[in-house]
């Protein structure tokens, strides 16, 4: 046996190159490789697996701008004897956007759809969820806790200063603003990120609490009940109503850079609300999408925003119950008119079954 041959029988993963170098530079090239590919990387051996799961890859990665959105996805989902519960699933998808062309038959390539993350212990269903970089904050009653989205684990936070209930939160400059009952009255707790403590361990009054119906814009916190519209600065410590937000029934409604955007069932239009020149209009070439949607059949259609887009997530009617997106890039034209460019589509059902979406949540990874 020539010594080539020999010399190649005895090459293994864990006597390749790249392990020979100091592992702040093995870091440092992991870094760079995208994260979609990191369940690859973390089946060469144990030593690439705890590399990909450290905190250091990710300290690294944020270092080199090389971070990544991720959106995450909170689904009810009925256990065997029909109570519901929350899970949460990450959306693992192709790796580039192609534009949407319905004319034009092509073969279908499947996305791979919503991944359920396993070891999470199950959200109740009157939580509210939140994400700060790389974290998901979820707040119930008075038990709170982190998931850390580098590595799927749980910890948990120090209790709230009251229990509240039926909750839901915003984040404005690292700080989540949790909005709940408190017996009949309602109430505000406020959380820093930064130092991970309640702050001056207080509630505040508050004038509303509406289900869920909540966004961030201009560093202001929307919400609504279905007939008014109201408006929270947290500077200011200030809450009023808004007319014109509230001529509109904007539930599932998401806000890309500053611009309230949500679906509008009956019309099937895609609506957008910009809060600096309280107006609405009617978001301009995404009719043929639209079209298709309302062709295909659909219960509901949820408005996200994941890194900078805009996503439509939608149901489709029928047995199966298949949640399928659309996704669409948004920009401002001259005159003020906003235009839709749709730049991915999934029909064929990201997941199907007993599932309802409730919420999402774009993740710095």
């Amino acid at each position: 046996m020539s010594s080539n041959i020999r010399a190649e029988k005895k090459q293994s993963p864990s006597s390749s190159p790249i392990t020979s170098l100091p592992e702040d530079v093995v870091v440092d090239i992991l870094a760079r490789v995208p994260r979609r590919d990191y369940p690859r990387v973390s089946l060469v051996s144990k030593y690439f697996r705890s590399l990909v799961s450290s905190p250091e890859i990710y300290a690294r990665r944020s270092s080199l701008g090389c971070t990544e959105h991720c959106l995450y996805v909170v689904l009810y989902e009925k256990d065997n004897d029909d109570n519901m519960y929350k899970r949460l699933y990450m959306l693992r998808q192709k790796e580039k956007d192609k534009g949407f062309r319905p004319k034009k038959k092509r073969k279908r390539k499947k996305d791979k759809g919503l991944v359920l993350i396993p070891g999470l212990p199950a959200m109740p269903r009157y939580e509210s969820v939140a994400a700060v970089g790389s974290r998901i904050y979820v707040f119930d009653g008075i038990n709170s806790y982190i998931i850390d989205c580098t590595s799927h684990t749980v910890q948990h936070l120090p209790r709230m200063p009251v229990p509240l209930s039926y909750t839901v939160a915003g984040v404005i400059g690292g700080r989540v603003y949790v909005f709940g009952y408190r017996g009949k009255s309602k109430a505000m707790l406020v959380f820093n990120t930064e130092t991970q403590t309640w702050e001056d361990g207080m509630t505040k009054p508050v004038r509303k609490v509406c289900d869920g119906s909540l966004v961030v814009m201009a560093d202001k916190m929307y919400m609504t009940d279905g007939i008014k519209s109201f408006v929270y600065d947290p500077k200011e410590s200030k809450w009023e109503t808004d007319k014109m937000l509230s001529s509109k029934f904007w539930e599932y409604a998401c806000v890309v850079d500053d611009v309230l955007y949500y679906h509008h069932f009956s019309d099937n239009e895609l609506i957008a609300y910009d809060p600096e020149h309280k107006c609405w209009q009617v978001v301009k070439g995404v009719k043929k999408v639209l079209a298709k949607m309302r062709r295909v059949g659909y219960f509901w259609a949820k408005a996200v925003s994941y890194a900078g887009k805009l996503v439509l997530f939608f149901r489709k009617k029928g047995v199966t119950g298949e949640i399928c997106f659309a996704k669409i890039s948004v920009e401002r034209r001259e005159g003020g008119q906003i235009w839709g460019k749709v730049v991915q589509w999934c029909d064929h059902g990201l997941i199907a079954g007993g599932f309802y979406f409730t919420k999402s949540l774009d993740v710095v990874l």
